[in-house]
């Protein structure tokens, strides 16, 4: 995990901890969750979670048996924490190499495991427009050697998107660029 926070954070948890719930604050879990989803201990969950609760970093509710945890967008610093961790994640690169230059685009999801906060390596990307592919593999493949991880597009039309909206609506997603009219 060679990243801006690795510099300044040592537990590795924590770091997963932080990217987890900043990179879309609406991410709810608990703590055996996080435990197996990591692979760590939940002793070493637990301490994370307690730290980053005292400071506030970290809201938490319980449900039943369970105690869910999720960002606190309150924090002060929580736009910047933010910031840094869709840095981290890549997603910055992604929209400015890729999504900024293709031309026809009507707007851009995330999906799946990093809409989710989860760094698997794979960034799924929804892009709304009329793209050429060609172009887009292109700026891909060069965005892919700078933020080291791989880039999954899926390409849909403005008509089609329409259709296909109700299936994406159950799987995680973030809405990351969007056309602006001039």
């Amino acid at each position: 995990m060679d990243n801006i926070f690795s510099g300044i954070i040592s537990s590795k948890t924590r770091i997963k901890l932080l990217i987890r719930f900043f990179f879309n604050p609406e991410t709810r879990s608990y703590l055996r969750e996080l435990a197996k989803e990591f692979d760590v201990s939940t002793n070493s969950i637990r301490e994370e979670l307690n730290q980053l609760t005292r400071t506030n970093l970290l809201k938490s509710e319980k449900n039943g048996r369970q105690v869910h945890y999720m960002a606190n967008k309150n924090h002060p610093i929580f736009p910047e924490l933010k910031s840094m961790v869709s840095k981290v994640m890549g997603i910055d690169q992604v929209i400015d190499g890729i999504v900024g230059r293709l031309g026809d685009i009507d707007c851009a999801y995330l999906i799946d495991d990093y809409a989710e906060g989860k760094d698997s390596g794979i960034i799924d990307l929804l892009l709304v427009g009329n793209i050429d592919q060609f172009h887009l593999n292109d700026l891909s493949r060069k965005t892919e050697r700078y933020i080291k991880r791989k880039i999954r597009t899926m390409v849909v039309g403005s008509e089609e998107f329409n259709d296909f909206f109700p299936k994406l609506k159950n799987r995680p997603r973030i809405l990351i660029w969007e056309k602006t009219e001039k």
